[in-house]
């Protein structure tokens, strides 16, 4: 439970807790009795689960009215088919903890199609063996996907770096994701989200559909792969792939545009983080002639890509200078953030490659969507769901949210 009050308590206290069927109303019921005798709340916490309500209520009064205000407070509890327990603590039983200021906080959120127990107790337990305690967790998504976040904190420092190689190793092995967030005070105040754009806010890659429209998809794609898996340098791998375009005429890019596939709950989630005030940007290494219509479609707020050199309606297979790679990426999402006025600390940035690195780093908060292996390793968050949903969760919403 969260602190209400850091006063300390002289007079004995009484732990309520009220527990039943949850309607609107039970706790202003509660809160009208203890207004009307004056007590002093020191703590509380209501948590609802499947519509069963649990209310605790930690509280000092004057130790002459504490008949009349239990009385009170059971006559009403009755009166709505609820229990209601309660327990005297002195001053020596109450924890300090809530007057004592926390030396780590994290957010745990766990993501999968289900979280069973089996799943579960291996998150908790690593928790538990580094000293965090869990102060609260709550559900923020059910049906096909289903979401726990959970708030925990310690009284001492904890290393959150080996913290989150545990929890990713948790999740290779149990079958869901686990994002691990430093809990301060930007978490909730993001005010950027930046995209990759291939295989990452659309499913394609756009070089490889060119490539396709070519004839050359084996040599491009191979190229491609190795450009993400960090193996070779973008900008070199980049020309080698371009070059194999010359000749294509721009009717072929049309038809790539035709089989462009969104990836899911991307749309939602732009809509959605454009209402709570967030800018929204595309910073890729792919191809203004997708990105430019893709700005217009999403009606996103920046966009940056590559532009292929085109002579006579056809691809001359040259990328227009300056190449948009890994350090460009890094870069333009700090311009960017500059010219809104947007602390780095409040920045979101999603991808999935190794050009995408710098970038992901660069944020406030960097999300490896679907990643190879390296990225996941150095993001802050990662997660394997093929669909952008998560990264509403992540930011502590509901995905019930998302709808309007």
């Amino acid at each position: 439970m969260s602190p209400i009050s850091k006063e300390a308590s002289r007079a004995p206290s009484i732990l309520l807790t009220v527990t039943g069927a949850d309607g609107p109303g039970i706790t202003s019921a509660m809160m009208e009795i203890l207004a009307s005798h004056k007590v002093l709340i020191l703590d509380l916490g209501q948590a609802v689960i499947q519509k069963l309500l649990s209310l605790s209520i930690l509280f000092e009064l004057p130790s002459h009215d504490e008949k009349s205000v239990l009385k009170d407070l059971l006559f009403s509890a009755t009166e709505k088919g609820l229990k209601l327990d309660f327990k005297m603590l002195s001053q020596a039983e109450i924890p300090s903890h809530h007057m004592t200021k926390k030396a780590a906080r994290f957010v745990v959120t766990l993501i999968g199609e289900t979280l069973p127990a089996t799943a579960l107790f291996p998150v908790t337990q690593t928790l538990s063996a580094v000293g965090l305690n869990i102060d609260s967790i709550q559900r923020l998504s059910e049906g096909e996907i289903q979401t726990l976040e959970m708030l925990v904190s310690s009284d001492k420092p904890v290393a959150d770096s080996q913290l989150k190689k545990d929890l990713l190793a948790i999740a290779t092995q149990v079958g869901f994701d686990i994002a691990l967030q430093v809990d301060g005070p930007y978490r909730r105040a993001r005010r950027l989200i930046a995209f990759d754009m291939d295989s990452t806010l659309i499913q394609n890659e756009v070089i490889d559909e060119l490539a396709r429209e070519m004839g050359v998809f084996d040599a491009v794609s191979r190229i491609t792969e190795e450009a993400m898996q960090g193996k070779l340098d973008f900008s070199e791998s980049l020309k080698r792939r371009c070059a194999l375009l010359e000749g294509l005429p721009l009717e072929a890019v049309d038809r790539v545009y035709s089989r462009i596939k969104l990836t899911p709950g991307a749309r939602e989630l732009i809509e959605k983080v454009k209402k709570l005030g967030y800018k929204v940007a595309l910073i890729s290494g792919g191809f203004t002639l997708i990105a430019d219509r893709l700005k217009e479609s999403l009606d996103l707020d920046y966009v940056y890509a590559n532009k292929l050199e085109i002579k006579e309606g056809k691809l001359t297979g040259k990328v227009m200078p300056p190449i948009v790679d890994a350090r460009r990426k890094a870069d333009l999402l700090e311009v960017i953030a500059q010219q809104e006025r947007i602390r780095l600390e409040q920045v979101i940035a999603i991808g999935d490659g190794a050009n995408d690195l710098e970038m992901l780093e660069r944020a406030g908060l960097g999300i490896a969507f679907n990643a190879k292996p390296l990225v996941r390793e150095r993001a802050d968050v990662s997660f394997t769901r093929k669909t952008l949903v998560p990264v509403f969760q992540i930011l502590g919403l509901r995905s019930d949210d998302l709808a309007d």
